[in-house]
């Protein structure tokens, strides 16, 4: 195949420029999909957009430099997790993505009065420098006593060196095993997510992964969709369905299944003086998506992208990753 073939071949592959536009209906005129708040079964916290390391295709563009979304607070974490009290939301989980968690300066303090309020606690982390500094080691430690309920999942892109290291950079893969063996060795409670980019099936993947954890003694079940998270490519720019309100019943699918029926986000953006509640993980940026200032706001969101309180499903995320590709960033 010649540069031009690829060249149309990848054109021919682009986001059509009249889908994702209108709210309200596809670009065939047909409803598009809500989904409403089942239950906040989590609610993640962005710990900002900073991160030790620049990956090839972090589709939130993290890197040493990236502080679009600043560092979260314990303060204004504490006053979410009161609000989920006030509203009596039956939250289960508290999960904290970024960037890498652990540059936060605040992380400890963040997780303890999250697991002192008997809420599990997930960490997204690459399982780098930043969580082996001494004072990150020590104080996961300290926590120890409450580790039941913490489980660290670890970004490993693959479960080889190779493919791991071609998108996070030479020697990153070594770094990130010292890291989990670190806390696999003090009893922690451990996942992985993969991405599903490399040509493979689901089943090699798995199976790739089952061997490393068996040579380094993991306690991961590679079988468990929620210990071992595979999760779809994110590019907004390439061709994808909409989902109108048909898809339900041609998919055979419940909006239920679908993240933004029981997770919430919330993210602080640089220049302004309040955090905002998204309905996901996937649109830190697109302000389109912000559903207020508080949870008791984002329950009531109506207009744009928002329908009292409901998500039309107006992104290519939606349909790519949640809808069509079956992931959650809960597992």
């Amino acid at each position: 195949m010649n540069d031009l073939d690829s060249e149309r071949r990848l054109h021919a592959a682009r986001l059509g420029s009249e889908k994702f536009r209108d709210p309200d209906v596809t670009a065939s005129g047909a409803m598009r999909a809500r989904v409403g708040l089942d239950k906040l079964d989590t609610l993640w916290i962005n710990t900002g957009t900073l991160c030790n390391i620049t990956c090839r295709n972090c589709y939130i563009e993290s890197s040493p430099t990236n502080d679009r979304l600043v560092y979260m607070t314990a303060d204004e974490v504490s006053a979410f997790l009161d609000e989920i009290d006030t509203l009596k939301l039956d939250t289960r989980e508290i999960g904290f993505t970024g960037g890498e968690p652990f540059m936060n300066p605040d992380i400890l303090a963040m997780l303890g009065d999250v697991l002192s309020r008997g809420y599990e606690a997930l960490v997204l982390t690459n399982a780098m420098q930043p969580m082996m500094r001494p004072r990150l080691r020590d104080g996961l430690l300290a926590l120890k006593d409450k580790a039941e309920k913490l489980t660290l999942r670890i970004s490993l892109d693959h479960y080889s060196e190779v493919l791991h290291d071609d998108e996070r950079g030479k020697g990153a893969f070594k770094r990130s095993i010292q890291g989990t063996n670190w806390l696999s060795e003090n009893g922690f409670k451990l996942a992985v997510a993969g991405r599903t980019c490399w040509g493979e099936t689901v089943e090699q993947a798995r199976e790739g992964y089952r061997a490393l954890f068996a040579e380094h003694g993991w306690q991961i079940d590679a079988d468990d969709p929620a210990a071992l998270v595979l999760f779809p490519e994110m590019d907004e720019t390439l061709d994808i369905a909409e989902i109108t309100t048909d898809c339900w019943r041609i998919l055979d699918k419940s909006p239920s299944s679908v993240m933004c029926a029981s997770s919430r986000m919330v993210v602080k953006r640089k220049g302004e003086d309040t955090p905002t509640v998204l309905p996901c993980t996937l649109l830190p940026y697109d302000k389109g998506f912000g559903m207020g200032a508080t949870l008791g706001e984002s329950l009531k969101a109506d207009g744009g992208a928002f329908e009292n309180g409901k998500v039309k499903l107006n992104h290519p995320h939606c349909a790519r990753f949640c809808v069509l590709g079956g992931a959650s960033c809960s597992g």
